[in-house]
């Protein structure tokens, strides 16, 4: 998996993972190569995700200088003090608490075409009445014919056929014609 992605990336070939959650992944792939796979991929979109996989996500997303300001007040005097804070631009605690329509996550860029902000929190915003009067208004699909059981075991029968008569005629094409067979297995 992880060589494809890098394989399609280097031949401008854009690969799509979708994932539930890194424990998914983990369990599927094992612990490294889920891990090789989180770290190669360049733009990561995530919903609601917890524990871990919540964790890693912020940890990718970064940290961001955070403003901070505490107010002190005691008998004789009151102070403010202001300080800067390096925090979770996203922390795990918002990640794990998103709503449906809510999304965090980061993309990459080109060294040709550089991006400022690559990192995300937005939400989709639905016009529900809209998307209720358009599904109103939908046409259900034309049925072009009517197919049963008999007629997709046909089907597969005569592709099944169609495959074995292939071979067939390929092995007999080999068969009498050697200088051609050698050149097949050479290349095959």
């Amino acid at each position: 998996m992880d060589s494809l992605i890098a394989t399609a990336r280097s031949n401008k070939v854009a690969t799509t993972l979708g994932i539930q959650d890194l424990s998914q992944l983990r369990k599927d792939y094992g612990r490294e190569l889920a891990d090789v796979i989180m770290g190669i991929v360049g733009n990561i979109v995530s919903g609601q995700v917890t524990g871990d996989s919540a964790k890693q996500l912020s940890d990718r997303i970064g940290k961001i200088m955070q403003d901070r300001q505490s107010l002190s007040i005691n008998s004789a005097d009151t102070s403010i003090s202001k300080s800067k804070q390096l925090e979770s631009a996203v922390p795990p605690s918002t990640i794990s608490s998103l709503s449906s329509g809510e999304f965090v996550g980061m993309v990459a860029d080109n060294p040709d075409c550089k991006m400022t902000l690559k990192a995300f929190h937005s939400e989709i915003i639905n016009d529900h009445n809209a998307l209720k009067i358009e599904q109103e208004n939908y046409v259900p699909i034309p049925e072009i014919r009517k197919l049963d059981h008999a007629i997709v075991q046909r089907n597969y029968l005569q592709i099944k056929q169609d495959v074995q008569d292939i071979i067939l005629f390929e092995m007999d094409r080999l068969v009498n014609d050697p200088g051609q067979r050698h050149l097949v297995i050479r290349n095959g």
